[in-house]
């Protein structure tokens, strides 16, 4: 006899017909009730000892099963050795894991979970948006969970800071709203990262790059060329800057910048610093910009900001106008061209009163080059635009792509785009800069084709 069979009978026998409730969208489950009477028992008892930072993670277990044996031996039903093992080890983890959105944090082909209040929960696969009948026991289950998540990086939510930003131990990003703010229950979004975090390989076999791009984008970075990323949410941008970052030669002393840590680089020197929020007071806020600026006094040779968002726009082309060569971050925005008027708006945000001539010769001095990555309809993420920033023309900064992708090339019949990015056959400045770092570029990188000196006593190069 199945185990769910088993313990219905049981439930049956000890006069409390289970409820139809669904547990992580395995069909109806038996013994829902039971569990809730034990995790309610459990949250009474600890009550706060749950969050204690100070507990680890092995003492939290065995408390959490030691007080769950006792919880169990106030239940009539009869159960067999193996069944009161299974029914703790699924208490267990949903006081202690994160509940029925726990199988899909194991999913590795999940990125992104949606929890919708309690009964409402979506996740995007190849990147494709899907419900699942996965749901929460209740309203209370699912604060606790997102209580869980957020003591976890001393941060806290409440009716007084409604909204928080965390992370999970593997890095991926997590935004929570509770009412009143979100008026249908609390909302929790987490980002999933790849436990094995993708590398430059993996994005050319995803199609996201070409391996001619990676090529140049890896000279471009040991180059000391300033790149930002950008794109819209969910393209990937985070994914790339921490592919980027991992080209950064290891010899080097690189400081990252995030509201909450999500890089993952494998070099030895490396200084992570992550935002925080004010406090129950309303005080002792950390901003990106406090960080990027007490970043310049910590000796780096890169600057890596996870984002820019605001006035700290302004001290991070400082940083890169004045020696911090190489340094990467991402902007949200919807091209290349956007990407500096967003960049202009922003250092607006700082407070300085600067014409718009002095912010774009700033902008235009500083960024090298722009990576704009695009989610598609097929749901792939592509590197749309790679384009160099050239300078000045009057009051305006100049661009030129590089590489741009080719939508010409249609679609197969499950309507996944064909095309590829490609060279426009311009050879672009910055690879001046590269061949004094001793490295060379092969013209055809680009489309274009060298003509040797003195043919035709002229040399130079042409379209391909």
């Amino acid at each position: 006899m199945k185990l769910n069979e088993r313990l219905r009978k049981a439930e049956e026998k000890a006069g409390r017909a289970a409820p139809d409730v669904e547990e992580n969208g395995q069909g109806s489950d038996p013994y829902a009730g039971l569990k809730q009477r034990a995790q309610e028992a459990l949250f009474v008892k600890l009550g706060p000892r749950l969050y204690d930072a100070s507990l680890s993670e092995d003492d939290l277990q065995e408390i959490v099963s030691t007080e769950l044996d006792q919880a169990m031996e106030g239940e009539a039903a009869p159960f067999s050795a193996d069944e009161r093992r299974t029914i703790v080890r699924q208490i267990r983890e949903d006081i202690l894991g994160y509940g029925p959105i726990h199988m899909f944090l194991e999913d590795d082909s999940i990125t992104e979970i949606m929890v919708n209040a309690e009964e409402r929960i979506y996740i995007e696969r190849d990147g494709k948006i899907e419900e699942t009948e996965a749901r929460f026991a209740s309203r209370q289950h699912l604060r606790r969970v997102i209580d869980r998540i957020v003591a976890q990086v001393g941060r806290r939510i409440d009716e007084s800071s409604p909204m928080v930003d965390a992370r999970l131990p593997d890095g991926s990003r997590v935004n929570a709203v509770i009412p009143p703010l979100s008026v249908d229950g609390p909302v929790l979004t987490i980002r999933v990262f790849a436990k094995d975090p993708f590398q430059v390989q993996d994005l050319i076999d995803l199609g996201t790059m070409s391996p001619e791009v990676a090529d140049l984008i890896q000279r471009v970075v040991e180059g000391k060329l300033n790149v930002l990323v950008s794109g819209g949410t969910g393209t990937g941008k985070t994914t790339m800057l921490n592919v980027l970052s991992g080209f950064i030669p290891g010899e080097e002393r690189v400081v990252t910048i995030e509201d909450a840590v999500e890089l993952q680089l494998h070099q030895r020197h490396v200084i992570r610093l992550e935002s925080r929020p004010p406090n129950v007071e309303g005080r002792g806020e950390v901003k990106i910009r406090d960080l990027v600026r007490n970043a310049l006094r910590m000796r780096p040779d890169r600057i890596v900001v996870g984002e820019v968002r605001g006035g700290e726009a302004l001290d991070m082309l400082q940083a890169m106008n004045t020696g911090h060569e190489g340094s990467l971050s991402t902007v949200h925005a919807n091209s290349p061209r956007d990407t500096l008027s967003r960049l202009e708006t922003m250092v607006l945000m700082a407070g300085v009163d600067l014409p718009a001539r002095a912010i774009r010769e700033q902008i235009a001095a500083a960024v090298d080059l722009i990576v704009h990555l695009s989610r598609m309809r097929d749901g792939s993420r592509r590197i749309v635009q790679i384009s160099e920033v050239v300078g000045m023309e009057g009051d305006t900064i100049t661009i030129q792509d590089v590489f741009r992708f080719d939508y010409s090339a249609g679609r197969d019949e499950d309507g996944r785009f064909l095309g590829d990015i490609k060279p426009t056959g311009i050879r672009p400045q910055f690879t001046d800069r590269l061949a004094e770092y001793g490295i060379e570029v092969p013209a055809s990188v680009f489309g274009s084709i060298e003509i040797p000196p003195g043919r035709n006593g002229r040399g130079g190069k042409r379209s391909a």
